[in-house]
């Protein structure tokens, strides 16, 4: 087979045979209904609510599964298939439907949200079994999954927007879940508030989209890309790329994914590994024609996901909130994403396999940092454990697994997919690619180091916690998914990346890397020899600062790399001092003008008119030889100037 590139558009056929991509839209119905059971069911439903909705996650990924199979039964070339399920909006020129797409692209990310959120449902069970509004929170998962998959398998713009809403509103009433929790209620309404500056972007893209091409569908858009002048799809291009920052905590937009760990593990989990975050980088790959044809916008997403690599990872290294640094570390592998599908056909497969392993291997540690919290009374700070893997070994294994993926060591998942992004970075080619190869290099070494710290500092070393604090293995119903996670953390890369597999499966609407990408020349590259001596540099530091040296219960001081890193690199201050704060300003002179200016004349002609009618009430006296002195007098003037009018 000879891969199409990424601009050729591919050919699209309609599901008519009967199979399971004729009945697509099962996918979303499953997950939808099980959200609208339990939110509408009340208390009736709390008893068995947690078992519908991990039923329907579950239907949803044996109909995700059933799809692989239909598509690969196909040809390549008709690996593309539209599922029209009704009219939706006609007005004038303007058409869309709701019709999915259900194509290599949309099947793997349905599989992901699917296999991934299924897991995260059934740990959910018992992390959460002492919650009284367990129902609710089931319902809300239900519907997360159900609005990513809309999004993900939408053939438009439109409809892709739609899901991508709905997957704001969904991590806005996950998040702010325990909102007795004022932390948890701000950090619901900032993740809301920053991504409404994302979707500005991508609304205004979708408009740009129609005005110039007279359409939001995929298939004709990318095919009437070439005729469009170089600066409407530079525009469209970095609009869509204020989309993408939003959804996956890239820079400028990524200061609301720190503060979402405040909501239940589990969430963080779903959010960071298999769905929400996942989305930018979607919408990046999906609209891969588009970013061709705008070199300068396709610039910028390398030097986006370049510089969010860094930054994730160096905050990662500082924090000591076990959830919020491995936030730092999803805001660092999705950077590695994005500037892989930045780099256009030679990445997208990359980033599509590190997309993929990364589902697993985050999920994994979410929910085992879920459950050390489980174990250690919800306590979060990791100064304050030490020394848990023999109390709870099961957690301290699956935890093992994502972490020895995520920093690359040799054929564990991580190692197959980080490394295809290294390559296709200098594959790239010029100063650009250097730079950008090497800064996957240095984030390699430092996504070594704040993995290792995290490990030793939460399973070895001396005990630090506190004496009312009695660490235990969690229940069967979060270990189960745990260890089905970690199996995917050791050996899915090798299964997505050797021989091909997932770059051939993507090659008829991504197209297919153009680098050597196979086991010889990944063991014996300079660049993953480089990598792996990075890798051993960072995991040799944080056991020298982290297991051999005790850690400190109260945090140093540090310098001032330390208190930036901790402070996120200062982006919340940055917010306040650019947008907050000078908000405020012309906020209070708005209201000034409005108090002063607007009011003040709206007050005064009342006034004027209330003052008037007081004086004109006056001459109302009630008596009636006033009336008729007045009349009298009224009279003599008008016979005075008539006779005056007619003598002269």
């Amino acid at each position: 087979m000879t891969p199409t590139l990424a601009a050729d558009v591919h050919a699209v056929t309609t599901a008519a045979d009967g199979g399971a991509l004729s009945f697509a839209w099962l996918l979303i119905a499953f997950p939808l209904a099980g959200a609208a059971i339990l939110l509408l069911g009340g208390r009736r439903a709390n008893a068995w609510g947690h078992w519908l909705a991990i039923a329907a996650a579950l239907a949803s990924f044996a109909w995700a599964v059933l799809g692989l199979v239909d598509l690969l039964g196909r040809a390549p070339e008709g690996r593309s298939v539209a599922v029209e399920v009704y009219r939706w909006i006609e007005v004038g020129g303007f058409r869309a439907d709701v019709s999915l797409l259900v194509d290599p692209l949309s099947i793997t990310f349905a599989l992901l949200i699917t296999g991934v959120g299924s897991l995260i449902h059934v740990y959910s069970v018992g992390y959460m079994s002492h919650d009284e509004n367990r129902r609710k929170f089931f319902a809300y998962l239900n519907l997360f999954v159900a609005a990513m998959l809309v999004l993900v398998l939408a053939d438009n713009y439109l409809l892709l927007f739609l899901g991508w809403e709905g997957v704001g509103l969904a991590s806005y009433l996950l998040i702010g879940f325990w909102q007795h929790k004022p932390s948890a209620a701000v950090a619901a309404k900032k993740a809301f508030l920053i991504n409404r500056v994302g979707d500005i972007g991508l609304l205004i893209a979708i408009m740009l989209m129609f005005t110039t091409f007279g359409t939001v569908a995929f298939t004709p858009l990318f095919e009437s890309v070439g005729g469009a002048g170089q600066g409407v799809m530079t525009a469209i291009g970095l609009l869509l790329l204020l989309g993408a920052c939003g959804k996956s905590a890239q820079l400028p937009l990524q200061a609301w994914l720190l503060d979402a760990m405040e909501g239940p593990t589990p969430v963080s989990a779903l959010i960071h590994a298999a769905t929400m975050v996942t989305a930018g980088v979607y919408l990046i790959v999906r609209s891969g024609p588009v970013f061709e044809a705008a070199p300068t916008a396709q610039l910028v997403v390398t030097v986006v996901g370049a510089a969010t690599l860094l930054a994730g990872a160096a905050i990662g290294c500082a924090k000591d909130d076990i959830k919020k640094a491995l936030a730092g570390s999803t805001m660092s592998q999705i950077g590695y994403m994005v500037l892989a599908a930045g780099l256009g056909p030679i990445g997208y497969a990359a980033a599509i396999a590190h997309l993929v392993t990364h589902g697993f291997f985050k999920a994994g540690l979410f929910l085992g940092a879920g459950s050390v919290m489980h174990g250690m009374n919800d306590e979060v700070d990791m100064r304050r454990y030490g020394g848990l893997r023999k109390a709870m070994p099961i957690t301290f294994a699956t935890f093992g697994a994502g972490y020895l993926a995520i920093i690359g060591v040799p054929f564990l998942s991580g190692w197959w997919t980080k490394e295809g992004i290294i390559q296709a970075a200098f594959d790239s080619g010029g100063v650009t690619g250097q730079i950008l190869g090497w800064a996957t290099l240095l984030g390699a070494g430092l996504t070594a180091f704040y993995m290792s710290r995290i490990m030793f500092m939460t399973f070895f070393g001396k005990k630090r916690w506190a004496d009312d604090a009695h660490p235990h293995e969690s229940p069967s119903s979060m270990t189960v998914p745990m260890i089905v996670l970690a199996v995917g953390s050791v050996a899915l890369g090798a299964v997505l990346v050797f021989n091909y597999t997932l770059a051939g499966f993507l090659a008829p609407v991504v197209g297919a890397p153009h680098h050597e990408f196979d086991l010889a020349h990944m063991v014996t590259s300079p660049y993953s020899l480089i990598a792996l001596a990075f890798m051993l540099v960072g995991v040799a530091f944080a056991w020298v600062r982290y297991a051999r040296a005790d850690v400190p219960v109260e945090a140093p001081k540090g310098n001032f790399v330390t208190v930036a890193a901790r402070e996120e690199l200062y982006g919340n201050a940055l917010n306040e001092g650019l947008f907050m704060r000078p908000g405020q300003v012309v906020t209070a002179a708005s209201t000034a003008f409005d108090n002063h200016a607007v009011d003040g004349l709206v007050n005064g002609v009342a006034r004027w008119i209330r003052t008037g009618s007081e004086n004109l009430r006056l001459v109302q006296t009630g008596f009636a030889r006033s009336y008729a002195l007045t009349m009298l007098f009224g009279a003599a003037v008008v016979v005075a100037t008539t006779l005056g009018v007619t003598f002269a």
